[in-house]
């Protein structure tokens, strides 16, 4: 039995941090040291919303330091990175290739506490805790089904490992996986926070000729070149029907609208904003995991426009994390540079703070050894 601190939401929309205790992993399970967590606005809304007691945290990236029985593919003291989809193998989904939406294990998509390990995994004054997606990477150890671990085979940082595993994938994987933009086409990217900057990535790493970076933020767009965007709109707080930023995509695009468009800011008003910024027939890309209902002008699918909605980049885990590592031991993707400031873990208030005033990119929480 592991004592750790962590950080646990009091399913009141308030957190507290205390010890708890990490149990030996079970069969198919590992034992994971935490070397560092994302901040993901994800959190922040589990711990306002869920009104149940758990650890925060689903990104994650640290080493191996147990091994349940079964388990050939780790070692101890393996560098890894967790994944919150968790696939099975076996139900329909993860048969047809849709790893991030298993029927089985997946915390959006499966079956409740499936994709958990076993109720010895995590106690709290005696009682079995949930770790949110399955995870719980805001403590300094976790127990997780070995299916949600894949293995680094690279010299990144840890904080910058960590941010793969929700931000970077569901960004760079919404334009690769799911749109899958073609060399030499236009893109808008609507929202320039840490998932759009890696929409922006992705689809420079796709070859796009004109990428057009959006926000509301000036001092988001300073930094947007650097990542890719080859063009920038500062978008208006009072824009109604978006005719502002519709003209402004417009006017970088032969007057039609872009090949592809991207929401990236979660903001359910903005829903339906990259219909308007595509031409006819292009596809627009619903990025941010909005879940609230939203209207729909009909009008803005004439004509032939596609609007989809993938989860979480429609991830591969072993295949898109290795492929994401490879393009950042290239030097073709930038990670290092997303993670704007790293807290200990008693400062993730600050962290929260920070993220929600748009001051970062990405924070990350970083665990002393």
């Amino acid at each position: 039995m592991y004592k750790a601190k962590a950080a646990i939401a009091d399913g009141k929309g308030g957190f507290f941090f205390d010890t708890v205790n990490v149990g030996k992993p079970s069969a198919g399970e590992v034992k994971i040291k935490i070397k560092a967590s994302g901040i993901c606005h994800t959190d922040w809304d589990s711990i306002k919303t869920w009104n149940k007691k758990f650890i925060i945290g689903h990104e994650g990236a640290g080493t191996v330091v147990e091994l349940g029985e079964g388990i050939t593919e780790f070692t101890i003291g393996d560098k890894v990175i967790l994944n919150w989809a968790i696939p099975c193998g076996e139900c329909f989904q993860c048969q047809e290739g849709n790893l991030h939406i298993c029927e089985v294990n997946s915390p959006v998509t499966g079956n409740g506490l499936c994709g958990h390990a076993g109720k010895q995994a995590c106690e709290h004054n005696g009682n079995s805790l949930e770790r949110s997606f399955h995870l719980g990477t805001m403590s300094e150890y976790t127990v997780v089904k070995a299916a949600a671990v894949i293995k680094i085979h690279s010299d990144i940082p840890f904080p910058s490992a960590s941010i793969v595993g929700c931000g970077v994938m569901t960004g760079y994987g919404s334009v690769v996986n799911a749109a899958k933009v073609k060399a030499g086409s236009s893109v808008a990217v609507l929202g320039c926070g840490g998932v759009g900057l890696n929409a922006i990535q992705g689809a420079a790493i796709s070859g796009a000729a004109k990428i057009i970076a959006i926000d509301l933020s000036p001092e988001r767009l300073t930094q947007v070149k650097a990542f890719g965007a080859t063009h920038t709109v500062l978008a208006k707080k009072y824009d109604p029907d978006l005719v502002h930023m519709i003209n402004e995509v417009k006017a970088l695009t032969n007057s039609r609208g872009a090949d592809y468009a991207f929401e990236c800011t979660a903001v359910p008003a903005l829903g339906s904003a990259p219909l308007a910024l595509i031409r006819s027939a292009g596809v627009a890309v619903q990025v941010s995991g909005i879940e609230q209902k939203i209207d729909f002008d009909c009008e803005l699918f004439e004509w032939d426009k596609i609007y989809i909605n993938p989860l979480y980049g429609q991830c591969n885990p072993k295949r898109d994390f290795a492929q994401i590592l490879d393009l950042y031991d290239a030097k073709k993707l930038k990670l290092d540079e997303l993670v704007t400031k790293t807290y200990s873990l008693d400062e993730l208030q600050t962290g929260f703070d920070d993220m929600l005033a748009g001051r970062i990119a990405k924070g990350v929480v970083v665990f002393d050894d």
